[in-house]
């Protein structure tokens, strides 16, 4: 599943080639979307990233939303045609923007009005132990269930929840009401330094993920644990 760090890319790549672009259509190629409004003749004022989730802003107030759940991406294409798993087109002036997705779980939508937006912390911008620690008091959920929760923190799934915990020194099935201010930093820590380097990595490429222009990421060679059950521990 495209993770904050691959959902990251993608904004920073979409962001300079569609802000202030005019949407020509919508295609959609899929009966699971079938029923969205065309934004055919809006502007795109810019894309940004809540969590996991990508948003485009456009001119009447309206937002386009879209979750890549399990194997969804995007394609940039500037040649006429369609990649295999495509679901969905949009169209641009001279290019075309392609959602694949072979297991069909990704959605899309259009949103009036923007949902309500709780304070949960995003890693990239902030994540105060303090907070975590006060979120975190008292349960008994183990506490890499407590990073993948996005009631708490947006953005974060298991690949990156293994690599945070590993290098923060602590067990994945510790209860998250147990640690201390310490480990919480230590948590902090270790996942803005993760995912800042797995975004410039343009993320971990397993199976599906491909970023904007088709190329795997490459972070997948800097895990230290994920996936190598068995192995000796690097630590």
């Amino acid at each position: 599943m495209p993770e904050l760090p691959e959902v990251e890319t993608l904004r920073r790549q979409l962001s300079p080639l569609l802000a202030g672009t005019t949407l020509l259509g919508l295609h959609v190629l899929d009966e699971k979307l079938r029923g969205l409004e065309d934004p055919a003749g809006k502007t795109v004022l810019a894309v940004s990233r809540r969590g996991k989730t990508l948003e485009f802003h456009l001119d009447d107030g309206t937002i386009l939303t879209l979750h890549l759940r399990m194997s969804g991406r995007l394609r940039w294409q500037t040649e006429p045609g369609w990649c295999p798993h495509t679901r969905f087109v949009l169209v641009f002036e001279g290019a075309s923007l392609l959602g694949i997705d072979p297991r069909r779980f990704a959605t899309l939508a259009i949103r009036r009005v923007p949902p309500p937006c709780p304070q949960i912390p995003d890693p990239l911008r902030s994540l105060p132990a303090e907070r975590l620690m006060k979120l975190a008091s008292g349960r008994l959920l183990p506490v890499k269930s407590f990073l993948l929760d996005q009631r708490f923190i947006a953005g974060i799934g298991n690949i990156y929840a293994c690599e945070i915990l590993h290098a923060a020194g602590i067990h994945p099935g510790k209860p998250s009401g147990s640690l201390t201010k310490g480990e919480w930093i230590g948590i902090a820590s270790s996942a803005k330094a993760i995912l800042r380097d797995a975004v410039t990595c343009r993320g971990t490429s397993i199976s599906d993920w491909r970023d904007l222009f088709g190329r795997p990421g490459v972070y997948q060679h800097r895990l230290k644990v994920y996936g190598k059950a068995g192995e000796a521990c690097p630590r």
